[in-house]
C-alpha cells in the first residue's frame, strides 16, 4: 500500500515497535455511523453499515509481520441499468504481510510490482484502516444489478440503413450468410444458370 497526502476516512494506526514480537495481537474494529458515511464517500458508494474488521497481527521472525483477518461489511450502491438501490453483503478474509526486507527508499522513481500483492514494505506504522478500506474496495461488486433488472438489446441506425445487431457484431457471424449465399449458387436443382 502507499502512503498518499490525502488522508483516509478512517484510520486505525499500529507502530510495529509497540506491538508484543511473541504473540498475536488480536484486533476488532467496529465502525461507527461517521466513519462508515466517510469511507462511503471514498469509496464512491451509496451506504456502507454494519463494519466489522476482526483478525490477528503477528510477527513472524524478528522483524516482519503477518495479518490474518476478515472483514463484514453491508454496502448499498446503485443498480447499473436502473439505479435503484441494490444491497450487497460482502464478507472477505485478509492476509497481508509487512517485510522488512521490502522497505523502499522514497527516492526510488519506479518501484517493481511484487509477485504476491500481499506483501509490503514495513514502515513505521501498519494502518489497519487503510487495510480495510482497500480490501472493501477491491470486493465491491463492479457492475451491480437490482432483482430483474436486465438490459434489453437497442439497435440504432440511421433512416434507410438496418441496424446491426448483437448478433451480426460475432466474429463469423458473415460466415453463415456467405456460407447460405455459395450454397445457393451451387445448387443442382437451380435452374437460372
Amino acid at each position: 500500500m502507499t502512503q498518499t497526502d490525502t488522508p483516509l476516512p478512517f484510520s486505525h494506526p499500529l507502530r510495529p515497535a509497540d506491538l508484543a514480537t511473541h504473540e498475536p495481537t488480536r484486533f476488532e474494529l467496529v465502525l461507527e455511523e461517521a466513519s462508515c458515511a466517510a469511507i462511503a464517500r471514498d469509496i464512491d458508494v451509496s451506504g456502507l453499515r454494519k463494519v466489522r474488521f476482526k483478525g490477528e497481527l503477528k510477527p513472524i521472525g524478528k522483524r516482519d509481520w503477518q495479518l490474518s483477518a476478515h472483514l463484514g461489511a453491508t454496502v448499498t450502491q446503485e443498480c447499473v441499468v436502473t439505479l435503484a438501490p441494490v444491497t450487497t453483503r460482502i464478507e472477505e478474509d485478509v492476509t497481508r504481510q509487512w517485510l522488512a526486507a521490502a522497505r523502499k527508499t522514497v527516492d526510488e522513481e519506479e518501484v517493481e510490482m511484487p509477485e504476491d500483492v500481499t506483501q509490503d514494505p514495513l514502515g513505521e506504522v501498519i494502518d489497519l484502516g487503510e487495510v480495510l478500506i482497500e480490501t472493501l474496495a477491491l470486493a465491491l461488486p463492479l457492475y451491480p444489478r437490482a432483482e430483474g433488472a436486465d438490459l434489453a438489446e437497442q439497435n440504432f441506425a440511421e433512416k434507410g440503413i438496418t441496424p446491426m445487431t448483437d448478433e451480426d457484431a460475432r466474429p463469423f457471424a458473415g460466415l453463415a450468410s456467405l456460407r447460405d449465399k455459395l450454397a445457393g449458387e451451387s445448387d443442382p436443382t437451380d435452374t437460372d444458370k
